[in-house]
């Protein structure tokens, strides 16, 4: 089982909306019994809270589910348990590594996805409120994303 786990700051829209878009990928391919994914947050503002109204509107416009996902933050035990853990910005990054266990954690940055994109961090809509923007972000990295998973852990097993 290959397991992603994306962190942005509250894990209420850009991290969320990454799972549930990676997660109605992955349901497209047939390959849930292979990958699954979650998220969380490295601030505390929003555990157990559902996602951000403006997530859950973009994924009800492309029909993607967010059922059951709930805020939470990132904690030790993600860095023996996901192969995959994505991070949206760089700040995010930081504060997973100030976490014991972290240090040691090798990251990807979500945008290093799409390299010839010239944001080099997913924008935070909680602060911009431009939920299309990253959703566009969000589905083209999640594509590149699965590809690499299904090339590089699926085949190979």
């Amino acid at each position: 089982m290959v397991n992603v786990l994306f962190v942005c700051l509250g894990n209420i829209c850009r991290s969320p909306m990454a799972e549930a878009v990676l997660r109605h990928q992955i349901e497209q391919r047939h390959l849930s019994d292979q990958i699954t994914v979650d998220s969380a947050g490295t601030g505390d503002w929003h555990i157990g809270k559902v996602p951000h109204e403006g997530t859950r509107r973009i994924l009800d416009l492309h029909g993607i589910s967010y059922e059951n996902m709930k805020a939470r933050l990132v904690s030790g035990d993600d860095f023996g348990k996901f192969q995959y853990i994505i991070c949206m910005d760089k700040s995010n990054g930081d504060n997973v590594r100030k976490i014991p266990g972290g240090e040691k954690s090798q990251l990807l940055f979500f945008m290093d996805l799409l390299p010839d994109e010239e944001l080099r961090e997913v924008p935070d809509p909680y602060f911009t409120g431009n939920f299309e923007q990253v959703y566009d972000l969000v589905n083209a990295g999640c594509e590149v994303l699965l590809e690499r998973i299904i090339t590089d852990k699926l085949e190979q097993a």
